[in-house]
């Protein structure tokens, strides 16, 4: 397989395809540009899957049959090739498959549950890593990675190369620790496990060693070729996997998922490397590295440490997800038409939207809302904190969904100058991240996490189902008894319907 990358036709379609994949990359940096960026990563990898099927079409080989003076024999060696139509048609119906499954799913998925399908296919990139490993490792001479020696005394063996062996056992490593921390992070995020961190004993040193054996373990089989070594150490990347998912609390999902990415780009990278797929490594450095970018931005937008994400230690201080919020507290309530009229009398309003927003589906009643006040001569923004929702870009999606105005969709480091002049903050379903105590309270588990500054705005409207809940780090949010806040508790696309019949 090796032999058919060096062909310059291949070489040049792999490079259209990571120019593809590059641009992309470029698209989906910005809300207006996403939707070409999609396109060209689809027509980048069509490219790349349509040159490796092409360039690897499974054959037969075929020896020329003569007749000889008592009947048929066959020649010494095969003459030509014909294309093996069963292999072929085995690979088109595994892509059918699953192109079925990825269009049903696709289809059917909730916006909601997209940081779900996000850590399914992580976890299904990682499984394909380790199975791709398993495949090299029991036949790699189909992958040209290997020699067959035939001793004079002894059975024949295989002889992998060193560079092949040291790089299909980190692809299986990472392509392990992906799939069991994707699915990990699935079971949180779907609601299967709580959110609340499970914190071992040790786990500290557990993980450190766990890693230490994996590549001492890479190192032998490199070494050795010794089949126990490949074997012990998939598991125990699989097990390394869950316990460093297991200690994240659910506040920090969204660098989970980015971290996550990464590491399914370095799975597939190495397995380029092992079946020689120039297209593979380019497409996986590149996933693995804008991954890594990514959780580096998501750590600072949570004041978190990026080596602390890799060994799976932090999250451990967040307090228990559902904890009762103290409600001796006083706050203020308030109604439809009491946000209505004060909106409505502003001349800015910046509306905050966070997860609670997307599981009430309140996105398509917030842009009619915002609508209704643009006709009023209201100006409205929207400013979206990198870890709004659940996975990163949540929130961007879900108001392209609703068809807002990328002009009025501002991040956290653009928009939070204009708290102080604006006239109402309308906060729906975003907690953590408009929290004052961030700011103040070194005692806070979310102290030195960059907040939007809502408590600036001269009134804030804060959309909440009731009083007794906190976020996903565990802590009041002292915003709620702030004399410029007016609580609004209620269902939030219940309340955001109200308001517009409000406006009139």
């Amino acid at each position: 397989m090796h032999e058919v990358a060096v062909n310059p036709w291949v070489a040049f379609a792999y490079l259209v395809a990571g120019v593809c994949f590059i641009l992309a990359l470029r698209g989906l940096s910005s809300p207006s540009t996403s939707q070409r960026g999609n396109r060209l990563g689809m027509i980048g990898m069509a490219i790349a899957v349509v040159t490796t099927l092409v360039t690897h079409v499974p054959v037969q080989t075929v020896g020329l049959v003569l007749d000889g003076p008592a009947g048929p024999i066959a020649a010494t060696g095969p003459l030509f090739a014909r294309i093996d139509t069963v292999a072929v048609l085995e690979i088109l119906a595994a892509i059918a498959i699953g192109a079925a499954i990825g269009i049903t799913t696709a289809r059917r998925i909730a916006m909601t549950a997209m940081p779900q399908l996000v850590a399914a296919f992580h976890s299904l990139v990682g499984l394909a890593a380790v199975l791709v490993g398993f495949a090299a490792y029991l036949n790699p001479q189909a992958f040209g990675i290997g020699q067959l020696v035939v001793p004079l005394i002894g059975d024949p063996f295989t002889v992998i190369q060193p560079a092949s062996k040291v790089e299909m056992g980190l692809g299986v490593a990472i392509g392990a620790i992906t799939f069991s921390g994707s699915v990990i992070a699935f079971l949180k995020l779907n609601g299967n496990m709580g959110g609340k961190p499970i914190l071992l004993p040790g786990r500290h040193a557990i993980n450190l060693g766990t890693l230490v054996a994996i590549l001492v373990l890479v190192a032998h089989f490199a070494h050795t070729q010794d089949g126990w070594a490949f074997w012990v150490l998939t598991v125990l990347a699989f097990a390394i996997g869950f316990l460093l998912i297991i200690p994240i609390g659910g506040a920090d999902m969204p660098v989970v998922v980015s971290m996550l990415n990464s590491y399914s780009g370095w799975a597939a990278a190495a397995m380029g490397f092992t079946l020689g797929n120039s297209a593979m490594i380019i497409t996986g450095a590149l996933v693995g590295s804008s991954g890594a970018i990514l959780s580096y931005i998501m750590c600072r937008a949570m004041n978190r440490s990026f080596i602390s994400v890799i060994a799976g230690g932090f999250g451990a201080v967040a307090g228990p997800a559902g904890e009762a919020a103290a409600t001796d507290r006083p706050w203020k309530r308030g109604s439809a038409e009491d946000a209505a009229f004060l909106m409505s009398q502003a001349s800015q309003v910046v509306i905050v939207p966070g997860y609670g927003m997307a599981v009430a589906q309140a996105q398509h009643a917030l842009r009619e809302m915002a609508d209704k006040l643009k006709e009023e001569g209201v100006r409205v923004k929207y400013a979206i904190h990198p870890v709004a929702g659940r996975m990163p870009g949540h929130m961007n999606v879900l108001l392209a969904e609703a068809n807002v105005p990328y002009d009025e969709v501002f991040e956290l480091e653009d928009i939070n100058a204009d708290f102080a002049q604006t006239d109402v903050a309308f906060v729906i379903g975003a907690n953590d991240v408009t929290n004052p105590a961030a700011k103040t309270d070194k005692t806070s588990p979310i102290y030195g996490m960059p907040v939007l500054d809502v408590e600036k705005a001269g009134t804030v409207l804060f959309i909440k189902r009731s009083m007794g809940g906190v976020g996903y780090a565990g802590v009041d949010n002292e915003l709620f008894y702030r004399d410029n806040t007016m609580m609004l508790l209620a269902d939030a696309k219940k309340m955001v319907e109200e308001i517009v019949k409000a406006l009139g």
